[in-house]
């Protein structure tokens, strides 16, 4: 039979996972392999990266699922069914597909798109009204969004010693600190599931951004207060700068006060702190690379006319 598309995958992976345990992609890709009777041609089949394309889809089955909240990530490489996901399975549903996820909240926001820079009403996409860059471009921003919440994920699992390595390692990729070395030195201990410390703006030390980080749990918020405290002891230490680091969500309480201090703090969110990690290959390493090339028409336009 024809490899199936991920969307014929989303039942029987959900069906996998109904006895509750944990279980690695790997495992699922056998198992559904041999459900689908898949050849051996078929189950090394590879899209252009590289990737085995059954691989591929049961991946994009997994992120499906994840994003409508029915699978969840226990651990890396892992995944298992969510109370929402067995409650699915007792419908009895004859197939599951983008559509019939669109009923969950959660995958709604994965689905939808702002068509423009700040715009707060999202709408869905319809591939099919779209040019052929286009289309590509909104593939690229829908991987580019599952792996920047896998990241996120990732960093809210880590110990606190491997966060204050992380953060350190981001900000000196980003120009700040000087060396690693050096920055390390600067930033200092760990704290209360974080890191607090200084760390040189340039090379030369000229100015010092003092940094708070702190590694939340995902559901909940940094607030006004949490930000006050900061900047007290921004002045404490006669810093003018500051950078508030954190795995959660800034509350819109928070957000307006670091605006409208007079001390300079810019506050990173989980979302952005994935996001910078994506941008300057901190935790994340290239898979593939897609050229696009256009038609040069100096080059023809050069070439002179031939009775030929």
């Amino acid at each position: 039979m024809p490899i199936p598309d991920f969307q014929s995958i989303m039942l029987p992976l959900l069906q996998q996972a109904a006895n509750g345990m944990e279980h690695s992609l790997h495992e699922a890709v056998d198992i559904l392999a041999a459900q689908f009777a898949l050849t051996e041609e078929e189950k090394t089949a590879l899209i252009p990266s590289g990737q085995p394309i059954f691989y591929n889809r049961v991946g994009w089955a997994r992120t499906h699922l994840k994003k409508a909240g029915l699978l969840e990530y226990p651990r890396r490489g892992y995944f298992k069914i969510t109370a929402l996901g067995k409650q699915v399975l007792q419908r009895q549903p004859e197939r599951i597909s983008i559509n019939y996820l669109g009923e969950f909240t959660g995958y709604n926001e994965f689905r939808t798109t702002p068509r423009e820079p700040g715009e707060s009403v999202h709408t869905t996409v319809d591939l099919d009204t779209l040019t052929p860059e286009e289309a590509l471009e909104e593939a690229y921003q829908k991987i580019q969004a599952d792996l920047a919440d896998n990241v996120l994920q990732a960093v809210i699992k880590s110990s606190p010693g491997f966060f204050e390595k992380l953060v350190v390692e981001l900000l000196v990729k980003m120009g700040y600190g000087g060396s690693r070395r050096d920055a390390a030195r600067a930033v200092g201990g760990t704290g209360d599931e974080g890191i607090d410390g200084i760390i040189d703006e340039d090379q030369l030390g000229l100015d010092t951004i003092y940094i708070q980080a702190k590694k939340w749990k995902e559901d909940s918020t940094v607030g006004r207060p949490e930000i006050q405290k900061f900047v007290g002891a921004l002045q404490g230490q006669r810093a003018k700068k500051g950078i508030f680091i954190t795995t959660t969500k800034f509350s819109e309480e928070a957000k307006r006060y670091a605006a409208n201090i007079d001390t300079k703090v810019v506050l990173i969110d989980g979302a952005r702190l994935a996001n910078l990690m994506i941008d300057h290959n901190v935790g994340v390493s290239s898979e593939t690379t897609y050229e696009i090339k256009r038609l040069d028409s100096d080059y023809f336009g050069e070439i002179p006319n031939s009775d030929v």
